[in-house]
C-alpha cells in the first residue's frame, strides 16, 4: 500500500507550532522531531524502505558510505532480539514501533584499510536523511542511545571493523494518550539552543 498522506495530523505542523527558527529554512528541518507514541501497526516495505533510500544518498569521505542499517520489522522472527537490546525505559514505548533498527559504521576506508576519522560523522548524515524522509512521509522516527551496544554487536554479528552507533524506531504516529503519563508530558517537539550559542565566527568563543 503506497502512503499518500499521514493518517495522523501532520507532525511537521505540530512541531512548527512549538519552534521559531531565527532564519528562513525549509519547514522539514524545523518540523522533524522524535515522537514516542506509535500505534503498533506494521508498515509495508514500500512505506519504510524509502527511508533507507534517502540515507543511501548521504555524503561521505572518499565516498566510502560508512553506514549500515540492520533492522527488523515487527512480524520478523528477529523482532524480539531487537526489542531485548533496548533499555527498559525505551522498551516501554518502542515496542509499538513498526521497525526497529541498529545503525553501524565502517571505521576504516575501503580503498586502503586505514582508519576513517569521519565514519561516525558521515553515518550521522545518513541517519539524518533517514529521519527527514520519515518526517516528510508523516512517520514517527525516533533515534535512541539507550540500548546494549555490546550485545547489539554480538547478537547481530556486526564485523569488528564496524562500530555500533545508535538504534532507531519507525512507526505510525499515535495520539499522546497512548503513552504512560510521564512520557505523555514529553511528547512534544523540543526547542534548540540559540544560533549564537552554536555558531562561532573566526574562533571558538
Amino acid at each position: 500500500m503506497q502512503r499518500t498522506a499521514p493518517t495522523q495530523p501532520d507532525l511537521r505542523e505540530e512541531a512548527t507550532e512549538h519552534r521559531d527558527p531565527e532564519h528562513d529554512v525549509a519547514s522539514l528541518f524545523v518540523g522533524r522531531w522524535s515522537p514516542y507514541a506509535m500505534t503498533g501497526e506494521p508498515l509495508e516495505e514500500d512505506e519504510y524502505l524509502p527511508l533507507f533510500e534517502a540515507a543511501r544518498w548521504a555524503p561521505s569521505a572518499f565516498n566510502n558510505q560508512h553506514w549500515r542499517f540492520v533492522y527488523a520489522a515487527r512480524d520478523d522472527d528477529e523482532w524480539d532480539t531487537f526489542v531485548d537490546l533496548l533499555t527498559e525505559g525505551n522498551q516501554v514505548w518502542a515496542t509499538d514501533a513498526a521497525v526497529l533498527g541498529v545503525i553501524v559504521s565502517k571505521t576504516t576506508f575501503d580503498h586502503n584499510g586505514e582508519p576513517a576519522p569521519t565514519h561516525s560523522f558521515d553515518t550521522g548524515a545518513a541517519w539524518q536523511n533517514l529521519a527527514l524522509e520519515g518526517a516528510r512521509r508523516g512517520l514517527a522516527v525516533h533515534g535512541m542511545a539507550g540500548f546494549d551496544y555490546e550485545r547489539a554487536a554480538d547478537e547481530l554479528e556486526v564485523p569488528e571493523e564496524f562500530a555500533v552507533e545508535a538504534m532507531f524506531a519507525v512507526g505510525e504516529h499515535a495520539p499522546p494518550e497512548a503513552l504512560s503519563e510521564d512520557l505523555r508530558e514529553r511528547e512534544q517537539p523540543s526547542g534548540r539552543k540559540d544560533l549564537e550559542e552554536i555558531v562561532h565566527r573566526g574562533r571558538f568563543e
